[in-house]
């Protein structure tokens, strides 16, 4: 570790390390070492693991940096209005990026993402399920809502319509 008031690398002990941010993280305190030539200043220093920084491949071709936040943006507006709680959301999201980052790939298709944010909705409300379909799926008349709504219903019967 270089010193920041000196310049003196590796010259330094570790007086002190403790686990921060729920243990993601550990924040140490350290001394330069000034009998081995170094200032005897304290400094701190935090380590944390490097993740993945993953990338969303749009249908366009360009690239984005994967967005917890867009993700999540997204199913409030799925959900406006629905008895969906946040902590529900949150779950969701944290399957999402769960499922993406295990993936051997840096780069994962906008198509996938959205596969995986309908498999998510239609587990925790039907409703917007199919408000993400729709606009997922880009439906331009009744009938595609209409099928969807029929698919749902002979996977587990739990919807019910007036024909």
């Amino acid at each position: 570790m270089k010193c920041p008031f000196c310049g003196e690398i590796d010259r330094d002990k570790v007086l002190d390390s403790r686990p921060i941010r729920d243990n993601a993280a550990i924040k140490r305190r350290r001394e330069c070492e000034r009998e081995r030539g170094g200032c005897g200043r304290r400094f701190t220093t935090f380590e944390e693991i490097e993740e993945m920084q993953l990338k969303v491949v749009k249908k366009d071709g360009t690239r984005q940096a994967f967005d917890r936040n867009k993700l999540l943006d997204s199913l409030q507006v799925a959900v406006k209005k629905r008895p969906v709680s946040v902590d529900q959301l949150d779950q969701a999201v944290d399957e999402i990026e769960r499922s993406l980052m295990n993936g051997q790939d840096k780069e994962v298709l906008s198509r996938e993402v959205g596969e995986l944010v309908m498999d998510q909705l239609k587990q925790i409300d039907q409703v917007a399920y199919v408000r993400f379909a729709s606009v997922y799926r880009q439906f331009e008349d009744a009938t595609q809502f209409r099928d969807i709504v029929n698919i749902l219903r002979r996977q587990n019967g739990r919807v019910k319509t007036k024909d």
